[in-house]
């Protein structure tokens, strides 16, 4: 009966998860930086993260926030905030000894609770997200369609979004791939830096230019 809802919501997820932005450029650092373990472990808390827009669009908390403008900008704010902090962290990243290809071996950064947690609170603080989910609730899912079907949704957004960010998490941490970028060593980190830089300051500008 909702097969044809269902996919509907599909088609429009998988459009908007393959679109680049502060989960992409987080996903594949980390990937690169660190190898697959960590790139997956961010992956799965981008994914997790979903759940958080799942929870407040169910609970009516969504249509709150689109209705109370200090409420939503401030998150705006927040989240370009972070966005600008592991910007800045990634771009003090130096250059790493030279050694035989042999000898390299991956140096996680991070550990698996801080991979998580960054995957985690950069999907949940991203307010094209927040948008996203309050026009697939409010919008594509009819409000007809009982509760439970919708978190049913709710749980293949979530499923779908860390399955497509561990595909990346693979794919950017292959040893071909890495051998290529880590070609470009502190270069790259510092490439993915001025990415999420230049996000953060597009939703605070963005935000100071709404106000002016």
């Amino acid at each position: 009966m909702y097969w044809n809802e269902f996919m509907l919501v599909a088609l429009v997820h998988l459009l908007a998860v393959v679109s680049p932005g502060p989960d992409f450029a987080v996903v594949i650092r980390n990937s690169v930086s660190s190898g697959s373990r960590t790139g997956l472990l961010t992956a799965v808390g981008v994914g997790g993260g979903i759940f958080v827009h799942v929870a407040y669009s169910l609970l009516g908390i969504g249509l709150i926030v689109s209705q109370s403008v200090w409420l939503f900008n401030l998150m705006k704010l927040v989240a370009a905030a972070y966005l600008l902090y592991i910007g800045v962290r990634a771009l003090q990243a130096k250059p790493q000894p030279a050694t035989p290809a042999e000898q390299q071996t991956p140096a996680p950064a991070m550990t698996a609770r801080q991979a998580l947690l960054q995957g985690f609170i950069t999907n949940g603080l991203n307010p094209k997200a927040t948008l996203f989910f309050l026009s697939l609730f409010t919008v594509v899912i009819s409000h007809d369609t009982p509760l439970p079907i919708q978190a049913a949704y709710g749980v293949y957004l979530a499923v779908a979004t860390g399955a497509w960010f561990c595909l990346v998490a693979l794919l950017f941490s292959r040893p071909a791939v890495r051998r290529g970028f880590n070609r470009l060593g502190h270069w790259f980190d510092r490439l993915m830096g001025t990415v999420l830089i230049g996000l953060g300051l597009h939703l605070a500008l963005s935000q100071w230019f709404k106000r002016g």
